[in-house]
């Protein structure tokens, strides 16, 4: 009797080879107003006003897209800035789109979801993207919570040091069943 081989590849991560790989258009709607747009903005083939179109791969990371949304948005360059970025698609079940946060930057600050990249985020091409940013002079009288994610009295921007990021707030049990789009 012969032997079987089994070979075992490894999931390699999101890297993408951008010289053979062609981008893809990402429409993003920006809002300055530190919210997100509605879902019914986006209904009946209607968008936002406020739109970029950057083409990009998916291993493009939060921080290099904020990078390119302040290349384009001088007000968004000043440190402290934030950036939430939410994600919005259709829904296959009824005729409306639905919007899922998916992450958060700030100007000047190195953060967890800095490094998390489109493909990790399971944003789909043809899905949007909708960034509110909020300046640093308001974030923190619109968001008081944020303030707690992200302590920039106690955070020394050359070592990063997790324990600046609240992770306790989130209870796996009582949140279970509040989930609308399982992941």
């Amino acid at each position: 009797m012969a032997g079987v081989d089994i070979v075992i590849e490894e999931k390699k991560d999101d890297a993408i080879d951008r010289q053979k790989i062609c981008p893809f258009l990402l429409r993003v709607f920006v809002s300055s107003g530190g919210q997100h747009h509605k879902p019914s903005d986006y209904m009946k083939g209607n968008t936002p006003q406020n739109e970029l179109q950057i083409y990009t791969w998916r291993d493009a990371t939060l921080h290099e897209l904020t990078q390119l949304v302040k290349e384009v948005n001088p007000e968004a360059r000043r440190k402290g800035t934030k950036f939430s970025f939410a994600s919005v698609y259709p829904d296959m079940r009824q005729p409306l789109y639905r919007v899922r946060e998916i992450g958060s930057t700030m100007t000047g600050v190195k953060g967890p979801d800095n490094v998390k990249t489109l493909g990790l985020l399971r944003l789909n091409i043809g899905d949007y993207l909708d960034i509110a940013i909020t300046p640093p002079d308001s974030w923190n009288s619109v968001k008081r919570g944020y303030s707690n994610n992200y302590n920039t009295n106690n955070y020394n921007a050359n070592n990063y040091n997790a324990n600046n990021y609240n992770t306790n707030n989130y209870n796996m049990n009582n949140n279970y069943n509040n989930r609308s789009r399982p992941y």
